[in-house]
Order: structure tokens, then C-alpha cells, then sequence
């Protein structure tokens, strides 16, 4: 099986990122060579979310792939979310604690919750 990536259009801040088939050994170059053009595309401090709905399958070379893209944005003091995870990918976090619980999301909508909270903390009160 192969791997499908589908991007929004990317803004500076944040850029959503579809990933659908299998992440492994055969796909993983593809998906790291893929990503090398969408990530310069979020600003320092921007914000990468991956939509892992349609993910099928992650092999330990997927979640190499995640690790490394999960490192160069916090290098750019930026973030990578995970969104919608398939019950067996989440198995997967879970076993090799590969990705925070903080960074997984079941929905949209806890997507969006949770980055209402950290914009409303880093927000002054208006008067």
C-alpha cells in the first residue's frame, strides 16, 4: 500500500498536514521528502498539524519520521500536533510513548479547545 500526503495551503502560523495508507519502510522517505517542502512554509513559532485519520498503518521508520519532524519544528520554536489518530496508531504512541499525550488529539474540535486555551493565556486582558 502507499502513502497519500494532501496539505491545506500552508500559513505561516499553522499548516495542516493529511496523511492516508501506510507510514512505513516502503513510504517514510516520500512522506520526510514531502514535509522538507511544506515545513519552511510555517513560520518560527508556527504551528504543524498532522491529520492522521486516514492512517492505516505506522512502522518504527514512520515514527522515526515523526520524531525528526517533531524536532526540526521545535527547533524553530514551533509545534507538531497530532490529530485524529486511528485506535491502532494510537496503540502504537502509547507502547513506544513516541509522541506526548499533550500533542494527540481526538478531534478537531479538542484541537481547537486547546489552542483557544494557549492563545487565550498568552493573551493580555482588554480593558
Amino acid at each position: 500500500m502507499t502513502l497519500i500526503v494532501r496539505s491545506d495551503s500552508p500559513t505561516p502560523e499553522r499548516s495542516t498536514v493529511w496523511l492516508e495508507g501506510r507510514l512505513d519502510a516502503e513510504t517514510f522517505a516520500s512522506f520526510d521528502e514531502t514535509m522538507r517542502d511544506i515545513t519552511p512554509l510555517v513560520d518560527n513559532g508556527g504551528t504543524l498539524v498532522l491529520d492522521l485519520s486516514a492512517l492505516d498503518y505506522i512502522s518504527s521508520a514512520g515514527l522515526r519520521s515523526l520524531a525528526v519532524l517533531r524536532k526540526q519544528m521545535r527547533d524553530r520554536n514551533g509545534r507538531t500536533l497530532l490529530l485524529n489518530p486511528p485506535p491502532q496508531v494510537r496503540k502504537v504512541f502509547e507502547i513506544v510513548k513516541a509522541v506526548p499525550v499533550a500533542e494527540v488529539f481526538a478531534s478537531v474540535a479538542e484541537l481547537d479547545q486547546y489552542l483557544d486555551h494557549i492563545q487565550k493565556q498568552l493573551t493580555p486582558p482588554r480593558d
